[in-house]
């Protein structure tokens, strides 16, 4: 009796669970492996995250839970090939308007861009400053001199990047705003969507960032811009992934 009353609790428990802790309670001994085994409880799984599939009378595979262990697993990262371009390669053009007046215009050598900063100024915010010193791959420059900004005008950016090996052109940002003030981090985003050569057609919808790093002049109208931080988050996250997206634009 006793039994029964613990098998059908668990029979009870397990459709609640998600698939990662079903898949723990078959780790825990064999006789709820053999409970958690029902196809039932899998169904259940599966149900919630592709609740269409489960409207027909049998999964499309063998059992639903074939179809969890084919579908839901997490794929294993591929290795990238070496990147057939180097920082060393680069040149990166960053031009950055107020108000249409120029206020910054700098050829950055691809390694410049690559080294950052490597000690965040004196006053900045704790938050920014964890963000900088993190393992994140980032690209930053440091600002010299350092310009002010008055928060209630427009602010642009446009970034070039040259491949100095061939002489070509790519084109990163097109003249995109600064329309988002991080003021807990200390940050102004611009972003731009990259374009990409025509030899990978089904490749889209990738940004670009660009910050504007800055910290407190105790002028609450004006931002003391120290930095200046670029990054392909949606898409590259190391050194050779950022190369490899840059590799595929659109040349010219």
């Amino acid at each position: 009796m006793l039994k029964m009353d613990y098998e059908e609790v668990l029979k009870a428990v397990f459709p609640l669970l998600d698939g990662v802790d079903l898949a723990s309670c078959m780790a825990v001994s064999k006789q709820w492996r053999d409970i958690a085994r029902d196809d039932y409880f899998w169904k259940c799984v599966c149900a919630k995250r592709w609740p269409s599939i489960c409207k027909r009378p049998n999964p499309p595979t063998l059992t639903f839970y074939k179809l969890y262990q084919t579908f839901y697993k997490r794929q294993n990262r591929r290795t990238l090939l070496p990147p057939r371009m180097s920082f060393d390669d680069l040149e990166f053009f960053i031009d950055i308007w107020t108000e249409g007046r120029l206020i910054f215009s700098e050829v950055v050598p691809g390694p410049v861009l690559q080294a950052g900063i490597k000690i965040p100024p004196p006053g900045i915010c704790d938050m920014l400053r964890f963000h900088l010193e993190g393992p994140e791959y980032k690209m930053t420059l440091p600002v010299e001199p350092r310009f002010t900004v008055p928060l209630a005008q427009t602010v642009s950016v446009s970034v070039l990047v040259e491949r100095k090996d061939s002489n070509r052109v790519a084109c990163i940002i097109n003249k995109s705003m600064f329309d988002y003030i991080d003021r807990t981090a200390y940050r102004a985003l611009a972003f731009d969507y990259l374009d990409f050569s025509p030899d990978y057609p089904f490749i889209s919808g990738i940004r670009a960032w660009i910050s504007l790093l800055f910290m407190d002049d105790g002028n609450d109208g004006v931002i003391d811009v120290f930095g200046v931080e670029m990054d392909f988050c949606d898409a590259a996250n190391s050194k050779d992934e950022v190369l490899w997206l840059l590799d595929m634009l659109d040349w010219k």
